[in-house]
């Protein structure tokens, strides 16, 4: 299971190595039975370990982790909890929640990217470009026209004849962009409810001459109840979870 996570995830930062000889004598670069030059095991997993530092930042800019982080950190400021529930858990929260929506799409570029390149079917280039297809299709999908032209006038590339033929260097900016709109989108309308409980908290204390009593000590409890009443935490996030079906 964490293979099939790790190693589509690693292969769309554009790796997806042959699999060398295991023999211990093979040089770190050396040709092999006609295919070129290819890397010793070893040296496999030393640009593995060094590519996965870079798998945070993957994770958090292709997947909807990025939508779901801004929605939960907007929320818990909308209930007036500071700290509860704490960095810890909500980044957790939104991990595992882009984890289960990511699935497919990790399956499937791990089933026709890597799986290939492993049997010696396909090279690794060929590899990249058929794994790197469910990713783009999922990017696409929720990349707004406008934050794709805004990229490739950054990029200064030429407009591409259908939606398919877009870079990852173009497609990646452009979804992150439009994810954050949707998440600050989100936000806004979870914020418009406790808002309205703040005012009328605020307006009551001030109208029975209770001043020196923050309006947020009163209206925090109420937000909080309202919250669980309406059994908010499910709304959320079934309502996050069904934005990107």
């Amino acid at each position: 299971m964490i293979k099939r996570l790790l190693i589509p995830l690693v292969l769309l930062l554009a790796v997806s190595l042959q699999a060398a000889p295991a023999d211990p004598s093979v040089p770190v670069f050396g040709p092999t039975a006609g295919k070129g030059l290819t890397l010793s095991t070893p040296m496999q997993i030393v640009i593995l370990l060094t590519l996965l530092t870079l798998l945070p930042a993957a994770i958090m800019s292709v997947s909807p982790f990025l939508r779901i982080a801004i929605v939960l950190h907007f929320l818990r400021q909308a209930l007036g909890t500071q700290s509860a529930p704490s960095n810890q858990v909500l980044v957790g929260l939104a991990l595992f929640l882009a984890f289960l929506i990511m699935q497919p799409v990790v399956y499937d570029v791990y089933h026709q990217g890597w799986e290939p390149v492993e049997s010696g079917q396909i090279t690794w280039q060929e590899g990249f470009e058929k794994g790197s297809q469910p990713l783009k299709a999922f990017l696409l999908k929720f990349s707004r026209e406008k934050d794709i032209k805004t990229c490739l006038e950054i990029a200064k590339s030429p407009p591409p004849r259908t939606p398919a033929d877009l870079d990852l260097k173009v497609l990646i900016p452009a979804y992150i962009l439009s994810e954050m709109k949707a998440g600050f989108q989100i936000g806004a309308v979870l914020f418009l409810p406790f808002l309205i409980i703040d005012l009328v908290v605020a307006s009551v204390t001030l109208s029975i001459g209770m001043v020196q009593l923050p309006p947020v000590m009163i209206s925090a409890p109420f937000k909080i109840l309202l919250f669980v009443l309406v059994d908010g935490w499910n709304l959320v996030i079934g309502s996050l979870l069904k934005s990107f079906y």
